[in-house]
């Protein structure tokens, strides 16, 4: 029987989160944890909390590391949510040392122990139209939460994942046993989840098979893991657009056949001539829009072809408005337009299999990560992220 050096890996990351548990069994809990807090626009500060008494179905986990999304960057120029003071962080993981008695399975109804590596989903309220009627679809809970969007409060201050530990309260939580998958993957499985959640939404509009041609524009860490997803379902023939060298080379290294720069390409109109003419002269099947900028978002509506699609999952954040003549944009050419926003807990086993599938395949979803920085410069993390000196920028506790 031949054994790929991938399946090898899963085999040892396995075993050794079989045999880690004894060992994290032990292990004394301390009886305080730092937080890197938003306390003021453009200023985190790491702050030092007791650790609060563990109730029966709680979690407390030891962060391993946290990705830097663009919403943390949001939040931590501007607090477009009103949180602050706020301790970051929702892409995180870590390794679980402590249980309440209650906790037997995660989400997935997978068993739980010490010692399990642990990502976390969404919070929802259990009580709105949604969650009582909609249950698959709690990424539209009215009340949503996310750890590490939590306004600070005292009775428990570990509510983010750019801290030293995580404090999961039972009531609404989601989270996943995640042993097979490295740190790297861990950290970027929210994110992937995002795309996969985005893919589902593109599906449902039946233009997405092997033969589609798809467009991706905007290639931040969202564009670059959509292609990667793309990719990892059978996509053969994906563009995709930027105007930064890197993330043109990286889009390339994950699978598309076609890069398109704007900064060399400057004019709309030169740019729809080139995409039509490596997709059959008309245009791409279906596009997903993963800008937060207006006046790119705008400009997707000429790539895609009469009959085609679009999933718009850029502006996560209130970015402002643009224009189009739907008409033209949108009813002469018969265009289908999804939404996706966020993703519900039903995603992530999902975005497991991703992750697992990316590496059979040997897309190099990892070397986004080009940035990691320690609890007490993430202030320098959000500067580099801001300043597009690398792609993927994360926190790595010590």
């Amino acid at each position: 029987m031949n054994i790929s050096q991938s399946q090898v890996e899963a085999i040892v990351r396995r075993i050794l989160g079989e045999v880690s548990p004894s060992a994290a069994a032990s292990r004394e809990i301390p009886k305080t944890a730092k937080v890197a807090m938003l306390t003021a626009q453009k200023k985190i500060e790491v702050k030092e909390f007791p650790i609060p008494a563990l109730q029966d179905d709680d979690i407390l986990v030891k962060v391993e590391g946290c990705g830097v999304c663009g919403t943390d960057v949001h939040e931590w120029k501007a607090d477009p949510f009103g949180i602050i003071p706020v301790t970051l962080g929702h892409e995180g993981t870590g390794e679980i040392i402590a249980l309440g008695k209650n906790v037997k399975m995660d989400t997935a109804g997978n068993p739980i122990k010490v010692g399990d590596k642990i990502v976390t989903s969404v919070i929802s309220c259990g009580e709105c139209f949604i969650c009582r009627n909609k249950p698959a679809n709690t990424n539209l809970c009215d009340k949503q939460g996310v750890f590490g969007l939590i306004p600070h409060n005292d009775a428990n201050p570990l509510t983010g994942w750019f801290a030293t530990h995580l404090l999961i309260r039972g009531k609404g939580s989601t989270y996943f046993v995640v042993n097979d998958l490295d740190l790297q993957e861990r950290m970027l499985l929210e994110l992937a989840c995002v795309c996969v959640h985005a893919l589902k939404r593109a599906q449902s509009t039946g233009l997405i098979n092997f033969n589609s041609k798809v467009l991706v524009q905007g290639l931040g860490p969202v564009g670059l893991v959509m292609i990667s997803v793309l990719r990892a379902a059978g996509v053969n023939h994906i563009v995709a657009i930027d105007g930064a060298p890197k993330r043109l080379e990286m889009a390339k290294k994950l699978g598309a056949k076609t890069v398109v720069s704007f900064k060399e390409i400057t004019t709309l109109e030169q740019r729809v001539s080139l995409v039509k003419s490596v997709c059959n002269g008309v245009g791409v099947d279906f596009a997903f829009q993963c800008t937060g900028a207006p006046a790119a978002a705008k400009d997707i509506y000429e790539y895609i072809r009469r009959g085609g699609g679009m999933c718009e999952m850029g502006f996560f954040v209130n970015n402002g408005e643009y224009t189009v003549n739907p008409h033209f944009a949108m009813c002469n050419k018969e265009i289908t337009i999804v939404g996706s926003w966020d993703y519900s807990a039903d995603d992530y086993p999902t975005t497991m299999a991703f992750l697992r599938q990316a590496r059979e395949m040997n897309i190099p979803i990892k070397e986004l990560i080009t940035h990691s920085f320690p609890l007490d410069r993430l202030n320098e993390a959000m500067e580099v992220n801001v300043s597009q000196q690398g792609i993927k920028i994360c926190y790595v506790a010590d």
